[in-house]
């Protein structure tokens, strides 16, 4: 198990969940914020990026659609809130609201907010503009924990 010191709550894009977690959003084509870097990061990518320093996941996620694979997205999802307990984890795409806001949504939805609630969470603690597409919130909508 990984411990790391924890996302400033402040920092920009961290997005606090109902269980205490902390998890940052971003996006790539935006500089690095300043402060401690990911010890994890999903890259929610039409094609698979430059790998950075720290540990990542590529989720093949098309710009302004779903991910390629829901079943794996929903695994990736749920690793990403186990991980985040004790791991600085960043969730990113190209722009850090469409793709990067359905995913924590998601992440919200696993935490224990009503997938009917979760954009408007995420809209409400990161970016008001997140989760940019109608399939996209009804992704969120009609998402749930991954099948076993």
């Amino acid at each position: 198990m990984v411990t790391t010191a924890p996302w400033d709550a402040e920092a920009p894009g961290v997005l606090r969940l109902p269980s205490g977690r902390l998890v940052r959003g971003r996006g790539l084509r935006h500089p690095l914020p300043p402060g401690p870097l990911p010890s994890y990061g999903v890259h929610l990518l039409g094609s698979p990026p430059e790998p950075p320093s720290w540990e990542t996941t590529w989720l093949r996620w098309p710009d302004f659609r779903l991910p390629a694979d829901r079943d794996r997205a929903a695994r990736v999802f749920a690793d990403v809130l186990r991980r985040s307990a004790d791991e600085r984890v960043e969730l990113a795409c190209g722009g850090g609201r469409g793709r990067t806001g359905t995913a924590l949504a998601c992440v919200a939805v696993l935490d224990g907010v009503p997938p009917d609630e979760a954009v408007a969470y995420v809209r409400r603690h990161y970016d008001r503009r997140a989760v940019e597409t109608p399939w996209q919130k009804r992704y969120v909508r009609t998402f749930g924990p991954p099948r076993k």
